[in-house]
């Protein structure tokens, strides 16, 4: 998911993929534990989106606290 659209998500929506993403890391992290390599690109991507979501949450939570 790109950083725009990311942006684009309210805050309540973000939060649920969010729940989703860290949920789906889980899972993908016991399927390559077990040997099942074919989740690792996956795994990467959903990483680098979660930290993404959490980027722009950050950035909106820091806008309120100033404004």
């Amino acid at each position: 998911m790109r950083a725009d659209k990311v942006r684009d998500l309210d805050s309540a929506e973000l939060r649920a993929q969010l729940r989703d993403m860290t949920e789906q890391i889980y899972r993908l992290r016991f399927q390559i534990l077990m040997g099942q390599t074919d989740g690792v690109k996956k795994y990467r991507v959903l990483r680098k989106d979660r930290a993404r979501a959490l980027t722009v949450l950050r950035e909106r939570a820091a806008v309120e606290e100033k404004g």
